[in-house]
């Protein structure tokens, strides 16, 4: 099936974060992301009132500065390494640069989440937010 189709999504907010270039942002947020700011567009806010501080949530991100032409890379950017697929590494750079981020909220003001483990660079526009599953026992 090569039959092209169009789908539009729209941000629901934006990083608001110290990071201003992908140079000096950790590869993943668990290695240094300073707190950061997840800011709700005000017709979203209703749909994240029930996030409290403490929990965990996937960020999903449109990497906006990403090469989308890019197939296959070296792992972390070392050369050392085989070049691998896109599909198999955690590159922003890919066809579309849909960036996956674990969070923990440390704080929620209205349209302002502030959250740690958020490696994304300041402006970079958020697609969605999704709960982080325990045990399905707990579900």
């Amino acid at each position: 099936m090569s039959s092209v189709e169009q789908y539009q999504v729209r941000p629901i907010g934006w990083v608001r974060s110290p990071l201003s270039d992908r140079a000096d942002a950790p590869r993943q947020g668990d290695e240094g992301a300073p707190p950061a700011d997840i800011v709700l567009d005000t017709d979203v806010v209703a749909a994240a009132k029930d996030l409290r501080p403490g929990d965990e949530v996937i960020v999903l991100t449109w990497l906006h500065r990403a090469d989308r032409t890019v197939l296959a890379v070296h792992p972390r950017g070392d050369h050392a390494r085989p070049e691998t697929g896109v599909f198999a590494t955690r590159s922003p750079d890919r066809p579309n640069p849909i960036g996956l981020h674990r969070v923990t909220i440390a704080e929620s003001d209205g349209h302002i989440l502030t959250v740690h483990g958020l490696e994304a660079i300041d402006g970079t526009p958020v697609l969605d937010l999704k709960p982080v599953l325990g045990p399905a026992a707990e579900r």
